[in-house]
């Protein structure tokens, strides 16, 4: 006998991954993987210890955000389930992009997706998805003193081509 599979909610996702809120950018979030392994001192100019990688899910539903915001660390995204997600990338020298994470990779959406150190980034649901379920990988290491919160009216100054998305994405 086959037995039919039923979609997996949001509630459930979180029950089993035990995800908890971000305390900074919005969405729920459990971190997976911490290496032991540690950067020399000195290594990085800009800060202290740091170990070489982090790993964490990451999942949004319609209700969440990940709000505009900025690593010392390159962070690498991964597409697990669940419906796409558009990511708003806004470069130094003042240009952006706005990319898909997804399967259908015909029209464009993509399962990864870099973001360089330095580079704001923020994401959210397509509209009308449920929820997606993401993970990130960053290395060296997350750590809380490395992340840097978008400020609207200074985005939208620097960056005003992504106005709309920038206010979607920031909270006043």
């Amino acid at each position: 006998m086959t037995r039919k599979k039923k979609m997996i909610t949001e509630e459930e996702i979180i029950a089993l991954l035990n995800l908890r809120p971000h305390p900074e950018e919005g969405g729920d979030f459990v971190e997976t993987y911490r290496s032991e392994e540690l950067l020399l001192p000195g290594t990085l100019p800009d800060r202290g210890r740091r170990c070489y990688g982090t790993a964490i899910y990451y999942l949004l539903t319609p209700d969440t955000f990940s709000a505009v915001h900025r690593l010392k660390s390159d962070e690498i995204f991964h597409f697990y389930l669940g419906d796409p997600v558009e990511m708003l990338q806004l470069w130094p020298d003042g240009s952006g992009k706005v990319l898909l994470l997804g399967t259908d990779m015909v029209v464009g959406m993509r399962p990864q997706v870099i973001v360089p150190r330095r580079v704001w980034q923020g994401a959210r649901l397509r509209p009308g998805g449920s929820f997606a379920l993401l993970g990130t990988t960053v290395s060296p290491g997350f750590e809380y003193e490395d992340y840097e919160t978008g400020q609207r009216d200074s985005l939208v100054r620097t960056y005003p081509d992504f106005r709309d998305l920038i206010i979607a994405l920031t909270k006043p």
